[in-house]
Order: C-alpha cells, then structure tokens, then sequence
C-alpha cells in the first residue's frame, strides 16, 4: 500500500467536483483504497509520496485515436473527411507493412500518449496484423492501458490498401486468439473502419467474432455529410447510419462509435438503447469541416460519452486540450439553440474526458472506492498564483492553459509510467 499526498480532485458524476485539499489518496493492489484527510492508524506505516500543493487527479481516458496517423498531425486540413482520407490518410497507413517503420512510429506514439497524460486509450491501427501485434506490444511494455484495433476494409478503399473478405476475416481471428489473453491491460478491439468500407458479410462476420470471444468494437458513426449520404446509398434499405452497425449486430453495450455528428433523434435513441459509448472529437470535427456534434442530445438520451483526440484529423494528444474544445463546442450549439440546449461545464468536462469514456475501460476513471489507481500529478505553479485559486479554478486554468509539463508523475493501477523507451 502507498498513499499520495496532494489536493486531490475527481468527478464521481458529471454534476460537480468531489475536492480532498492536502489529503492522502491511498492504494492497494493497484485499487483506490480510499481518502484521508488524516491517515488512520492501520494506516500510518505505509509509503507516503508527499506531492505538496500540486494537484491529483485521475487519468486521462482517449476513446479514439488513430496510431498510425500520428505522423499526419497537422496536415491535410483544408480538405473534409473523404478527400482527406483518400489523398493523406490511406497513403500513410499502407505504409505500416513495413514492420521497421510501424515499430518507429508507434514508439512515438507511445511516447506522446505517455507525455499527455493518457492511461487509457483506444487505438485503431491499419489493417496489416504484424504492425497492430507491434503496437500491443508497444503500449504493453509502456504500462498504458490499450484497447487496439486491427482495421477491417474490404470495399470502397484503394487498390493498394484493401482486403479480401475471406482474408480479412481469417486474419483478425487469428489475432485475436493469439492476442486476447496475452496482455493484462492490453486488448484487442474489432475495428470496422467504416461502413462505406466494410460489405455486409465482412460486418456480420465481424460481429460474430465479437461475440464469440467476448470482444469490444469501434468504428466511425456520422462523422460527415457527405459520408451520411454515401451510406443511405449503399444501405437505402437502413433507417439511418446506426441502424446499419445494429443490423449487422455490431451495436452493442461494448461498441464505441466516434463522432456522431450528424446523428438525428432515431440515432441517438437507438445508441442509448443498445448503450453505445459515443467518442466526441471535437478537435478533429473543426479541422475537417465535419460540423459540431449536439453533445446536449446524447447526454440528455442517456448515451454514454467520452472524449476522443481522432488524432491525426485531431492535432492534439492531450484529452485536457479536447476537454475544453468541448466546452468551447457546446457554447457554439448553445447559442445556436436559441440558448435552449446548455453547454458543458467544467466539472461535465472533465468526466467525459475521465470517468465517463473510462467506463468503457471498467472502474476506470475515478477516485471512489475499487476503481483503478489510475493517476496524474499535476504542478501548476507555473500558471499563475495557485494561493488564491480553489482547487476547482487551478484545475479549469490547467485545461485551457496547461501542457504536458505540468504532468509530473503518472500511474496505471498504481504503478508509476515512465517514459516509453
């Protein structure tokens, strides 16, 4: 057992932050064991990390991110979803058959992730089996927990980045039987990229997959216009969009879905029945022109929300840059609604980017009880005066004005990260 000493602040719940100033966060066995303002006496010989005046906080928590578009980060910007996929997207993540280059690559992904203060991400890779085994293995010996997804594609995707059906299929059930019990934090995910890409039988396929082996999926969900209308072409037969991924039995309470754009009333209420988490990805929805989802919606249906960086369509690894982004988003559709449908706050925020996306981890998220010893050490004395601040403000100054430098110390179910080699 060990405790950390600090001002300690969390979001059991999306309405208000739960503050410990100068209180000890104690672990055992990698769980949250409790908060004390003093440590009782059955508790008064273990390891005490005395943080000062610096902020505890739990994890950040990433519900989609694309590994191998981290070396596109910041290009591509001024075309929307399809053309960019096709003219920069497509082009780099065939690339990763080279099993030198994914390993180069995906160490600096890992390195990235690490600085920004992620403990839980979701990662989709490329279709090639070999670089998404090295990206597992990678983010394994990192410590950071990973849900990773090897893509499936056998339709409507280039020539020189496509599958077979038959192989695709073969492929990702090899994968997983080989992977699914070799990781403890670790784990493979089913990655349909997207409709327009995948054909009903390699869907269906997918799903039972899924099902069998008792793993998670994600996958796009109305993130453009012009994708909506791709789909209703293909599948005129479908309702709307999620209907499809229902159809196909790829909507389910272990599903992600990313951005959720264009989602109407029927989607969202499907996505709340058959509790689906939505990643919102704000960040990535600005710089392809996708539009700004109506997160207010969701939330007041009941669907389950976490935060996503979609780098590389995002720019930013940090999940606290993407909290605020929401933030700023939600103004915007607020305003747009005739100032009916509020926008997010701070402490709303933070649990989507925590809690919230971590409950598609487990007890991820959270300093109550039996969650994860999942946690970040923040120092912000660099940003400004911290003595005549509550701990509330220091933690919305850290949001909009922090960066990975301030993020001191790093666990994953109690064990101290360092940096990725």
């Amino acid at each position: 057992m060990k405790a950390l000493k600090g001002n300690i602040i969390f979001t059991s719940s999306p309405e208000k932050f739960e503050v410990f100033e100068n209180s000890y966060l104690v672990e055992s066995k990698g769980k949250v064991y409790g908060i004390f303002k003093k440590l009782p006496q059955h508790l008064k010989n273990i390891k005490i990390h005395n943080f000062g005046k610096s902020l505890i906080i739990p994890g950040f928590v990433d519900l989609h991110f694309h590994a191998p578009q981290f070396q596109n980060i910041g290009i591509g910007y001024d075309e929307e979803l399809l053309e960019w996929l096709n003219k920069y997207t497509f082009p780099e993540e065939a690339k990763y058959d080279n099993e030198e280059y994914a390993k180069r690559l995906y160490k600096k992904v890992a390195k990235e992730i690490w600085r920004n203060g992620t403990t839980r991400v979701s990662l989709l890779s490329t279709i090639h089996r070999n670089a998404t085994e090295i990206l597992m293995d990678i983010f394994h010996k990192a410590g950071i927990g990973a849900y990773v997804g090897k893509v499936n594609m056998d339709r409507n995707s280039p020539d020189y980045y496509i599958e077979s059906t038959e192989e695709s299929l073969s492929v990702t059930k090899d994968w997983i039987l080989k992977t699914k019990d070799k990781y403890p934090l670790v784990k493979p995910i089913i990655t349909p990229r997207f409709v327009p890409a995948c054909s009903e039988k390699l869907m269906r396929g997918l799903a039972d997959l899924a099902e069998k082996y008792d793993i998670k999926i994600q996958s796009h969900l109305s993130e453009n216009q012009e994708e909506v209308e791709w789909v209703k072409s293909l599948h005129p037969e479908y309702e709307t969009y999620a209907h499809v991924y229902d159809a196909m039995g790829l909507l389910n309470e272990d599903t992600v879905m990313a951005h959720a754009v264009y989602s109407n009333e029927k989607e969202i209420e499907l996505l709340a029945e058959r509790k689906s988490f939505v990643a919102h990805c704000p960040n990535a929805n600005y710089n392809l022109a996708s539009g700004i989802m109506p997160l207010r919606r969701f939330i007041d249906a009941g669907v389950k929300i976490g935060l996503g960086t979609d780098v590389g369509a995002g720019h930013q690894v940090g999940i606290y840059k993407v909290m605020s982004q929401a933030i700023q988003a939600s103004k915007i559709k607020w305003l747009e609604s005739g100032k009916k449908e509020e926008y997010l706050t701070t402490s709303e925020a933070f649990y989507l980017g925590t809690k919230g996306g971590g409950r598609f981890f487990g007890k991820v998220g959270s300093f109550e009880k039996g969650y994860s010893f999942d946690a970040l050490v923040i120092d912000d004395k660099n940003l400004g005066d911290r003595d005549i601040r509550s701990i509330e403000e220091r933690l919305q100054r850290f949001i909009y004005c922090g960066d990975d430098r301030n993020i001191i110390k790093r666990y994953v179910e109690g064990k101290v990260l360092c940096e990725p080699i």
